[in-house]
């Protein structure tokens, strides 16, 4: 009887099965199988390459227990030495790794019931009981045991503190809101308990609570109308202090004057920057596009700070373009402005230039200075309110808003602001506009740089000034004379009439008794007169609507206080416009 064992030419043994069954298959298996086996091992260092040298933690537990294996940053995320310290000391895993063991039985939970959690944000207790933030994905293997686990875990540590960073700044950024509101809201009553009558005191505080809440809804509205009467007595003190600075007085009592005078410039700035800061915020400043002319606007500047450039010992050069660009030549002026004073405020030593040249489709317009320069990583700074970048060892100098106002201006028009500085070598800021038209200048004078005029003569000049404040009527003939003016003052058009016997030029305010306005008063004693006489209307609102209503009278504003150099600079055009000649 055959045994199941005996071979038959029709059956295969299990050598053959396997590829043994001859000497010559197997010799030509081997080679094959120790590749096969060369590859798996290959494979297997592959994944344990992985398994340790990966950035987030790996590994694999039993639930009831402690960890199984792990890789190498799951130690280190937890704080302990090695691999084998870890699952050595951690054999519980709800009392020794989680943080709570409310939250280990919530993923206990849901783990035998869905078999899998991912990216689920939890606290894990590291080896000196502090706790990390991570993220924790958990699949359930019940072929390897009823609550078998294997993880993925990744330290979101930093992630956690920047969105309590930035909740912080949140609840900073309400309470700054809150605490300028109250701000606000105290300035108000205040200013409304000093111009209301005294025995009106109930009704004044009745008042003064309608106007803050109303304050609260249009800060733009409540600090238009509030200004007026701040503006008023600190532009007849700015006035006073510069008729004295340009007399001769002793060194000890100029000094005093000196200081009084940056006071009052700070007081001056500021009101103003809050002002403007506050209609950008409200996004109630809206552009008046019109054609402009550059040349034109640049030399006013020029002009305005020419004196400042004088008293600092500074080269200041102009050089303009002979163009035109569609913009509001309102808010154009004011980033200038800024720049300039910018300029000649970190400028010590050295000069300033002022320039406008074709960069494409745009014009750009620059100012470069010599002063102390910003470091490179500081540049995005210094467009954020109340920031100032300061020298080594330099004071504090205004209140950190010109550059903040100048960025929200640009971008309400539309323009790029660009800056290059050098720190301790100096810098530029510059705008760029859009074109709308070009006019080439002559032939020899292209990009030529224009010499700052200088200061007009005003000896014998003949100035009408109307204002029915009276501080303000004897700081202006006090400045005015010093200057060589011959002044006479008026609270209205009606007393200008019957007191002056002739003006060359006439400087009113906007705001009059019996709501009369300067436009109005200009016009009564041109009339009377019988001429067009040079004028200008000088007013502490700075309203779009009064700014559009003194521009349909085709008439200059100058903004209370008035600087002693953009007055002058009025006057000087003023002058000019009567008798260009005039030196």
């Amino acid at each position: 009887m055959k045994k199941p064992s005996d071979s038959s030419d029709a059956d295969y043994d299990i050598g053959d099965l396997l590829g043994l069954g001859s000497q010559s298959v197997r010799k030509n298996y081997y080679p094959a199988l120790q590749a096969r086996i060369d590859e798996l091992e290959k494979e297997r260092n592959r994944y344990k390459w992985l398994f340790e040298n990966a950035l987030h933690g790996i590994f694999q537990a039993n639930l009831r227990g402690g960890f199984v294996a792990a890789n190498p940053a799951m130690a280190r995320m937890c704080g302990y030495d090695s691999v084998e310290d870890l699952i050595t000391r951690v054999i519980r895993l709800r009392e020794q790794l989680f943080c709570s063991s409310g939250e280990f039985d919530a993923i206990r939970q849901e783990l035998l019931d869905h078999g899998s959690l991912s990216a689920r944000e939890t606290r894990l207790r590291r080896a000196d009981n502090t706790p990390v933030q991570v993220a924790i994905t958990l699949l359930r293997r019940p072929d390897l045991g009823p609550e078998v686990v294997e993880a993925f875990v990744a330290d979101i540590t930093e992630r956690h503190q920047a969105r309590e960073k930035l909740r912080q700044l949140n609840v900073d950024l309400e309470r700054r809101v809150e605490e300028r509101t109250d701000e606000l809201q105290n300035a108000n009553v205040v200013l409304r308990y000093q111009i209301e009558q005294r025995e009106k005191v109930e009704q004044e505080l009745v008042v003064a609570v309608d106007a803050a809440r109303e304050a609260n809804e249009s800060k733009d509205k409540y600090l238009a109308a509030a200004s007026h009467d701040l503006l008023q007595p600190l532009n007849a003190a700015r006035l006073l202090v510069s008729a004295l600075m340009d007399s001769n007085l002793p060194a000890d009592e100029n000094r005093l004057v000196h200081r009084v005078q940056r006071s009052l410039e700070s007081a001056e700035d500021l009101l103003a920057d809050l002002l403007d800061i506050s209609k950008l915020d409200q996004k109630a400043m809206q552009p008046d596009y019109i054609r402009t002319d550059i040349g034109e606007l640049m030399r006013g500047l020029a002009e305005e700070f020419e004196p400042l450039a004088e008293n600092a010992e500074l080269n200041f050069r102009v050089r303009p373009v002979a163009g035109s660009v569609r913009t509001d030549p309102r808010m154009l002026t004011r980033i200038l402005r800024n720049l300039l004073s910018n300029a000649f405020r970190y400028t010590t030593e050295g000069g300033i230039l002022f320039a406008a040249r074709k960069r494409g489709p745009n014009l750009e317009i620059g100012v470069w200075d010599t002063g102390v320069g910003i470091e490179k990583g500081k540049l995005e700074d210094i467009f954020r309110e109340f920031h100032q970048i300061l020298p080594k060892g330099g004071e504090r100098q205004g209140v950190g808003l010109g550059l903040a106002i100048v960025d929200r201006m640009a971008r309400v028009l539309g323009c790029e602001i660009r800056v290059d500085s050098s720190y301790g070598k100096g810098s530029c800021f510059s705008i760029l506009l859009p074109l709308s038209a070009v006019m080439d200048a002559p032939a020899g004078n292209r990009n030529k740089e224009m010499p700052v005029p200088v200061t007009s003569s005003f000896e014998g000049l003949r100035v009408l000034v109307i204002d029915n404040e009276e501080p303000v009527q004897e700081s202006m003939r006090a400045l005015l004379e010093r200057w060589g003016c011959r002044v006479v003052t008026a609270g209205s058009a009606a007393a200008a009439i019957d007191h002056c016997q002739g003006a060359d030029i006439i400087l009113a305010d906007f705001h009059l008794d019996d709501n009369r306005t300067g436009c109005e008063a200009i016009h009564a004693v041109r009339r009377h007169f019988g001429r067009d006489i040079p004028a200008a209307v000088i007013t502490a609102d700075r309203s779009d609507d009064t700014r559009r209503l003194i521009s349909t009278q085709y008439l200059p504003i100058l903004n209370k206080p008035v600087k002693p150099n953009r007055l002058r600079a009025l006057v000087t055009s003023l002058a000019t416009s009567l008798n260009p000649d005039r030196e």
